[in-house]
C-alpha cells in the first residue's frame, strides 16, 4: 500500500469517525432528562406554551430530520439559536474561540520548548544525582493538577510580587502588552503539567537512540554527545512529540477549560461551562463538537506527519505496494 493509498484509507476513517462522533454528541444531548421548553419558560409556563415553543425549536419533529439538518448547518458553521439567549451559537463560539486557541497553542508550544532539553538532559545524565533529580521532578510535574500549578502561580507572581495579572483577558487587537501579559501565568499553568508528560518520552527516546549502533560508531568516529543527538536523535525525538501530542490533546483541552475557570478567561471552556450549567443544549452541543472534531483533526495530522517524519513507515508501505 503506497503512502499516498494510507492517507486516504486515514482520511475516510477520519470523514467516518467525524460523522458518528456528531451523531453520538447530538443523540446524547437530547437524551438528557428535562423539558428544554419548560427550561426556557420556567416552571409556571402553561402546556399550551410549552407547546408552542417545541413547535418553534423543531423539537416534534423526527430525531433523523432534525440531526440532518444540524449536521448541515455544522457543517457551515452554523449552529442555531440559543436556547436561553435566542442569540446566533456561532458569532458566541467565534468571540471565544480566539482565548481558547492561544491558550492551547501557546501552551503546547512552551511545554515542548521547556519539555525537550529538560528530557534530553535527564537522559544524558540519568547515572548522575543531577539527572535523576531533573527525572524526579518531571515526575512530581505528572501529579500537579493544572489548576493546582495556576492556583500557586497567582499567588506567587500576582499576589505576593505583583508582577502579572491574577485573571481576565485583554484582546491582542485592544493591546498586544495586556494580551500577552494577561496569558502569561495561564500559559505557564497549563504547559507545566504537559511539560512533565513530554519530558518523560523524550527522555525514553533520547536513552533509545544512546543505546543504538549507529550512535556508538558516530562517538567513536569523533562526534560530541550533543552533536551525535542532534545529527541522530532529532528525527526519534520528533516522532515522541508527534506521539505525546497526539496523546495529550484531550488531556489538553480538559486542562484548558479548568484553566479559564481559574484565571476567568472568556474562553470555550467557560462557555461550556455556562451552557451547562442553563441546560442551553444548542451550545453545549457545538462546543463539544467543535472540541471532539478538532482532537480527531489533529490526530489525523499527526498520523500523516508520521509518514514524513518516519522513514520506516515510508518503506514499510512501499514494501506492502
Amino acid at each position: 500500500m503506497t503512502t499516498l493509498r494510507r492517507v486516504a484509507v486515514r482520511l475516510a476513517w477520519l470523514v467516518a469517525s467525524l460523522l458518528l462522533a456528531s451523531l453520538l454528541i447530538f443523540a446524547a444531548t437530547n437524551a438528557l432528562p428535562g423539558d428544554i421548553a419548560q427550561i426556557v419558560l420556567g416552571t409556571n409556563a402553561s402546556a399550551g406554551e410549552a407547546d408552542a415553543l417545541r413547535e418553534q425549536l423543531g423539537l416534534n419533529r423526527p430525531f433523523l430530520a432534525r440531526y440532518g439538518e444540524w449536521l448541515l448547518g455544522a457543517l457551515h458553521f452554523d449552529f442555531g439559536t440559543s436556547y436561553i439567549s435566542g442569540r446566533a451559537v456561532a458569532p458566541l463560539i467565534a468571540s471565544r474561540f480566539e482565548v481558547s486557541f492561544w491558550l492551547i497553542a501557546f501552551g503546547m508550544l512552551l511545554a515542548i520548548v521547556m519539555a525537550v532539553p529538560v528530557g534530553a538532559y535527564a537522559a544524558v545524565r540519568r547515572r548522575h544525582a543531577d539527572g535523576a533529580a531533573v527525572s524526579a521532578l518531571s515526575q512530581v510535574g505528572l501529579a500537579v493538577p493544572a489548576f493546582w500549578a495556576g492556583i500557586w502561580l497567582v499567588i506567587i507572581f500576582a499576589v505576593k510580587l505583583q508582577w502579572l495579572p491574577s485573571g481576565g483577558y485583554v484582546s491582542y487587537w485592544d493591546s498586544l502588552g495586556q494580551w500577552a501579559v494577561h496569558l502569561v501565568l495561564p500559559v505557564l499553568s497549563l504547559a507545566i503539567v504537559q511539560a512533565s508528560v513530554i519530558s518523560r518520552y523524550v527522555r525514553s527516546s533520547v536513552i533509545e537512540v544512546t543505546g543504538e549502533d549507529y550512535f556508538r560508531t558516530a562517538r567513536a568516529v569523533g562526534w560530541s554527545r550533543s552533536g551525535a543527538l542532534w545529527r541522530h536523535g532529532l528525527r526519534n525525538i520528533a516522532i515522541s512529540l508527534l506521539t505525546v501530542i497526539g496523546l495529550q490533546l484531550a488531556t489538553l483541552l480538559v486542562g484548558a477549560i479548568i484553566i479559564e475557570q481559574v484565571f476567568v478567561l472568556p474562553g470555550l471552556g467557560s462557555l461550556l461551562l455556562q451552557a451547562v450549567g442553563q441546560r442551553d443544549l444548542a451550545v453545549v452541543q457545538a462546543v463539544v463538537l467543535l472540541l471532539v472534531w478538532a482532537v480527531l483533526l489533529i490526530n489525523f495530522l499527526v498520523d500523516v506527519a508520521y509518514q514524513v517524519v518516519d522513514p520506516r513507515l515510508r518503506r514499510t508501505a512501499e514494501a506492502s505496494a
